[in-house]
């Protein structure tokens, strides 16, 4: 018996009233200006999460040089009350001011590390390194991208690396657990994410209680990312671009149909129509993905064709359990529909490799390539 039951029976035919009135494929839409600015206003509406808006009052705390490139490891204010630990990696053989990539990390089921899933150091737990070969072919890909001139930031996203979970938050019984165990281990770690992923609905529901969307809180902090980024004098803040696997796609593909300064962006292993996730698709996804009452007015696909005309780049595996490859295939039409339609088909390109939920290394040289082409 399918594990949805009678969930489906119930969802589908809400699904099925949805026409997508906020879609630029809706007839009535002509201006490209126009359908961005009613659609990103419907978007942040949704999203409930506009803090107040601050100065960026960014701090080096870390300078290492890399021979290629200079790492250095910063912290920038969000809002008021958060800062951002964040990987900045500077060319050394370029010409400034350079085109910069915001760089965005996946989910993974690995909480314990965020940016540093992107950034490969010489001593690092083997956990990590096992992740980087699974998920990234072994590869870095902010270090794969400063190589090819770009300055690249990476973040921690709420709730991964310095801004997981902390061991207070959870019950005595897994404290007792812990101090068994040395902090730092291995074995720590796992417990860890597994707490982490238990408590995951935990944090959902108090961020949803208090009024707030975790897309939200993602995709504003990714802006910020933004706002930093063309704040450094070695980076053209006409030339900014934006890649991720997985839920790093999802930011992506959210980050560039929000953001304008986004020119070109690669989202790796996040693009599909929304509708056929429903039932058990739905199961091991995330709870950081959910704005209620999007779908009433866009899907996915129409969220990221807000970037047009800049360049967007979707590649997804066909192995890819997560997502259905009829809905990926639907999603890339919707996509191509909207290019078509102000006449830059060329602007966008969706492929599907036979692998499975990965970045692996051959994704990574068309996603590079691309965005050596647009910016």
């Amino acid at each position: 018996m399918s594990e949805r039951g009678s969930i489906y029976r119930f969802v589908k035919p809400e699904e099925q009233k949805s026409k997508h009135p906020l879609s630029f494929l809706n007839k009535d839409y002509c201006s490209l200006t126009k359908w961005k600015n009613e659609a990103r206003e419907k978007i942040s509406e949704l999203l409930h999460y506009s803090p107040e808006k601050c100065a960026l009052d960014p701090e080096t705390v870390e300078i290492i040089e890399m021979g290629e490139y200079t790492q250095e490891k910063v912290y920038f204010s969000s809002s008021p009350e958060i800062r951002i630990p964040a990987y900045v990696l500077i060319p050394k053989k370029t010409e400034f001011p350079a085109p910069g990539v915001v760089a965005l990390h996946d989910h993974g089921g690995m909480y314990y590390w965020g940016k540093d899933k992107l950034v490969a150091t010489e001593k690092e737990n083997p956990l990590l390194r096992e992740f980087r070969k699974k998920h990234y072919s072994g590869e870095s890909v902010a270090i794969g991208l400063v190589r090819r001139g770009y300055v690249v930031v990476v973040i921690d996203a709420f709730y991964f690396g310095e801004r997981r979970l902390e061991l207070d938050f959870t019950s005595k019984e897994c404290a007792v657990q812990f101090n068994n165990l040395e902090k730092g281990s291995s074995e720590w770690i796992k417990l860890s994410n597994d707490i982490a992923r238990e408590k995951e609905n935990l944090v959902a529901k108090n961020i949803f209680l208090t009024g707030l969307t975790w897309p939200g809180i993602l995709f504003w902090d990714d802006m910020r990312t933004v706002d930093y980024l063309i704040s450094r004098s070695e980076v053209d803040p006409e030339r900014i671009g934006c890649i991720g696997l997985s839920i790093g796609g999802y930011r992506a593909a959210h980050l560039a149909g929000l953001d304008s300064r986004i020119k070109v962006s690669s989202v790796i292993g996040w693009m599909c129509t929304y509708g056929t996730l429903l039932g058990n698709y739905l199961e091991n996804h995330t709870w950081m993905i959910y704005i209620p009452g999007l779908y009433k007015y866009l899907d996915l696909p129409d969220v990221a064709s807000l970037t047009a005309p800049n360049a967007l780049l979707c590649i997804n595996g066909s192995q890819d359990r997560l997502f259905p490859l009829q809905g990926v295939k639907k999603a890339y039409e919707r996509i191509r529909g909207v290019y078509s339609k102000i006449g830059a088909h060329e602007k966008f390109k969706g492929m599907i490799f036979d692998a499975p939920h990965e970045f692996n290394i051959l994704m990574q040289k068309v996603a590079f390539e691309w965005i050596d082409k647009w910016i």
